[in-house]
């Protein structure tokens, strides 16, 4: 019995998709950073996943509207300085630096 046209069609979109979604490398969304005296705003869209990013800037807050959580940095080499700290951010988020505390410099991508 052949298969219908549209249910042929209907399946091979469905197979594109899950595919496409499978092969991305990118997390799909917008990273908004922007320092204190909001002079400094910078908007990353879809970002890699793998690698170091750094902010042009340090970052006193940071939005992470990607469709994957991420990790902030002090260092810009996504790795911590002596006595810093990195910070988790979830995806569809916001956080600001702790008072007293240094600006974010970098973040890496949390694969899933």
């Amino acid at each position: 019995m052949p298969l219908s046209r549209p249910l042929t069609a209907a399946t091979g979109t469905a197979l594109l998709g899950i595919a496409l979604v499978a092969c991305t490398d990118q997390a799909l969304g917008t990273i908004t950073a922007r320092n204190a005296a909001a002079a400094y705003r910078q908007v990353i869209s879809n970002p890699a996943v793998g690698g170091c990013h750094r902010f042009a800037q340090g970052a006193t807050h940071v939005d992470n509207f990607t469709q994957n959580d991420i990790i902030l940095y002090q260092g810009d080499s996504c790795a911590e300085p002596a006595n810093g700290q990195s910070t988790y951010l979830a995806t569809q988020s916001s956080d600001n630096v702790v008072a007293g505390a240094a600006p974010w410099r970098s973040f890496t991508i949390v694969g899933r």
